[in-house]
């Protein structure tokens, strides 16, 4: 039964508690028809997405080739489920993909398809320029992927320390009203940028990061958003345009300020996952303060403000330069894991080296886990 106690949400209040099955795991909080409309729903996900293929999706223009390359590349090394690989880039930069691409290993589990960037036509150029190059791409790739019906979009900077499967069964736990999943941009308010600064709304306490995005885009295509433009909800491809004429004078970020505002507006529509599956620079240059990346490790490590590139953050250098170099087939323990340890325990005379074990905490484990699964013939 669906317990109502003191406190809970109030999508239980006024409601008869009838249908419940702990086996969907679903929040203390659901309760009467949502109950049973909610397990109905994660049932019929998990039925029929279980063995689908994951889709990931990626954004690389300018000098992004090498860091895209080493991304994808962190990806293929633990998932499980196949991958499709959906890769927006520059045109002079598709001959470059196809060679890297072409030479991995993919053993049939991995494909791959290459994207011109493509913006509307009536504001190209307005797009364009939005913050980094081509960044506000990701805006519209449920407008372009019209055949996908669930994506993860990832930053370049994106390293996986552990399976994409991990992050991509989020899905399942989504709520009949949850269409994406993100983290928030700080953990500590007194650090944040978005409750300090921000000029527009923006989610929660802290804002969202939009450098891991899961995104059932089904339900973003069907989905009319509620906004502060007009009485009348718009559908995702009609509340872009507008979104970015009324804030552009007031937005930082680019395309993830514009998601807060949204998102602001819509808050029952995100599912918001823990810090460690997007654990940036700002959760240890002032101190630790990702608690769940303290417990269980590192999941998504985010390189942002182009930490794999210079000597500012070494730990977040040290991790990207060891998935870079690992050549497949070699012994992950012996040609990754101990050599980064090394590399890291040099790194102690920084706040984030004085929490490398996070950096490795998870990542000996999904090589432990492989192991355990090539043992078995998986």
């Amino acid at each position: 039964m669906c317990d109502v106690r003191k406190g809970t949400s109030t999508r239980c209040k006024n409601l008869s508690v009838s249908f419940w099955n702990s086996y969907w795991m679903l929040p203390s909080d659901v309760c009467g028809m949502n109950c049973f409309w909610e397990a109905a729903f994660r049932y019929d996900y998990m039925k029929t997405h279980s063995s689908e293929k994951m889709h990931l999706a990626v954004v690389a223009c300018g000098e992004r080739l090498e860091e895209t390359a080493t991304m994808l590349r962190s990806a293929i090394i633990f998932s499980i489920k196949p991958l499709h690989f959906h890769i927006f880039a520059e045109d002079q930069l598709h001959e470059s993909f196809k060679d890297i691409l072409d030479e991995f290993p993919y053993e049939g589990k991995v494909n791959y398809t290459l994207y011109p960037i493509t913006f509307p036509s009536e504001s190209a150029a307005e797009w364009k320029k939005l913050f980094k190059p081509c960044a506000s791409q990701r805006l519209f790739l449920p407008l372009i992927l019209k055949n996908v019906d669930s994506l993860l979009y990832v930053d370049t900077d994106i390293l996986f320390l552990r399976p994409v499967d991990d992050i991509w069964s989020f899905l399942g736990k989504f709520n009949s009203t949850q269409i994406a999943a993100m983290a928030p941009e700080h953990e500590e308010p007194r650090i944040g940028w978005y409750n300090r600064f921000a000029r527009h709304p923006y989610y929660g306490v802290t804002g969202i990061n939009s450098g891991v995005m899961l995104m059932n885009m089904t339900r973003i295509r069907r989905k009319y958003f509620k906004n502060d433009m007009t009485p009348v909800r718009l559908q995702w491809g009609e509340i872009l345009m507008p979104l970015l004429k009324k804030y552009k004078l007031n937005i930082t970020w680019g395309d993830q300020d514009l998601l807060n505002i949204m998102f602001f507006h819509n808050p029952e529509s995100l599912y918001v996952f823990p810090c460690q599956w997007n654990y940036r620079p700002d959760h240890c240059i002032y101190g630790s303060n990702c608690k769940a990346a303290e417990e269980e490790g590192i999941f998504i490590l985010h390189g942002n403000r182009g930490v794999y590139h210079d000597d500012k953050q070494p730990t977040f250098r040290a991790v990207y330069e060891a998935i870079k170099n690992y050549s497949f087939g070699d012994d992950l323990v012996h040609s990754l894991l101990q050599p980064l340890e090394w590399e890291l325990q040099k790194t102690t005379h920084t706040y984030c080296g004085r929490v490398y074990k996070v950096f490795i905490k998870q990542l000996t484990k999904s090589i432990r886990d492989l192991h355990a699964r090539r043992s078995k013939g998986r």
